[in-house]
């Protein structure tokens, strides 16, 4: 390990409070809020009090009250989340919580105030206004600290999976560089004095796919760009197994500039070459089809089975990090989904529009 990767290890920023406090504005925060804060309404609805009143109005009543306290809870998180990124995890989460327990004491006031100056009725007499207040107050730190707590847990889940995904990001540039690497160089060497252009080509596909191999983790492809480097893949494979390698194509409509994580296709492409078609004595069809679903597109991929059953590793290693990155990138709404028929092999991808991350 040389000195240029410990400098590179050396200036990776400390871990910091952004690396977990949650996007309060983002749509699953701003849901899970409303879930608990109308749960809290509910509970509070269901406390038997002394004076009888219908239940549905008050629910409708207690509900909007809960539902503007939490929302102007989250709207506060959300402004000062940069701040808190400046602090520890720990400081952050005290912050955090002592700021929601802090906006929810001073709203109690203003709206209790407000009801009795104009007698509406809906909270609590003047005498017992400290009361109201102090209960909202203690009643937001207890469920602070548990949902604060819990999207705390949820932030280092994902930091785990985005670790996870880069590494298995890692580890299919890994996969391609040795054995395929040294097939090519001697397919390249056995066509240089026969047949130069191709040689040329073949190494313009190398470099091409080697460049996408070798760039950044984080950085994101479009479907056009997977497609074309599985075309160079195939061809440098082509050239490699002759004609025991045919190739088709079925694209329809496709929306070529769709997002998508890098190196997704090219391993899928490579396992049914080689543990479809290459351990076939008459080699085989790869068969690629895709279409526009929606505002997404399903891409299926067919190989022909062996003669002789393939043992098991390092094709469903690949299918297995595939699937952890269309889940990371895309959550439930991408999917990954394996068929093993009596004669075809295929695997078929599902992805949205737009990537959650």
């Amino acid at each position: 390990m040389g000195p240029g990767t410990s400098k590179q290890r050396d200036a990776r920023p400390a871990q910091t409070a952004s690396n977990w406090l949650p996007q309060f504005c983002s749509a699953p925060t701003l849901f899970a809020v409303m879930i608990v804060a109308e749960l809290v309404a509910l509970v509070v609805v269901l406390v038997p009090e002394t004076e009888m009143r219908p239940l549905l109005p008050r629910l409708g009543v207690v509900s909007l009250y809960v539902q503007w306290l939490a929302l102007l809870n989250v709207v506060v998180l959300c402004s000062l989340r940069q701040p808190l990124a400046r602090f520890d995890a720990r400081a952050a989460y005290l912050f955090a919580g002592s700021a929601g327990v802090a906006v929810t004491a001073l709203a109690s006031a203003v709206i209790c105030r407000m009801d009795q100056a104009l007698g509406l009725g809906l909270s609590v007499p003047a005498g017992e206004t400290w009361r109201f207040v102090l209960a909202n107050a203690g009643i937001c730190a207890l469920i602070a600290a548990a949902l604060l707590r819990y999207l705390f847990v949820l932030e280092q889940w994902r930091e785990r999976v985005q670790a996870a995904s880069r590494a298995q990001v890692d580890a299919l540039q890994a996969r391609i560089r040795p054995h395929f690497l040294f097939n090519s160089m001697n397919t390249i060497a056995s066509l240089v004095r026969t047949r130069p252009a191709e040689a040329e080509r073949t190494v313009e596909d190398l470099a091409d796919l080697f460049r996408a191999a070798l760039g950044a983790d984080t950085a994101m492809a479009t479907l056009g760009e997977e497609l074309e480097l599985a075309d160079h893949y195939l061809r440098i494979e082509q050239l490699r197994l002759g004609a025991r390698l045919q190739v088709e194509r079925d694209f329809v409509d496709l929306p070529l500039h769709l997002p998508l994580p890098r190196l997704l296709l090219q391993p899928l492409v490579e396992n049914a070459v080689y543990h479809g078609v290459q351990p076939r004595a008459d080699g085989g069809t790869v068969v690629l089809r895709a279409r526009s679903l929606g505002d997404g597109v399903e891409i299926a991929i067919e190989n022909p089975l062996p003669q002789q059953p393939a043992p098991s590793g390092r094709n469903g290693v690949a299918l297995a990090n595939v699937r952890a990155r269309i889940e990371y990138h895309f959550g439930a709404r991408g999917g990954l989904q394996v068929e093993a028929g009596a004669q075809v092999f295929r695997v078929t991808l599902r992805l949205p529009g737009r990537p959650d991350r």
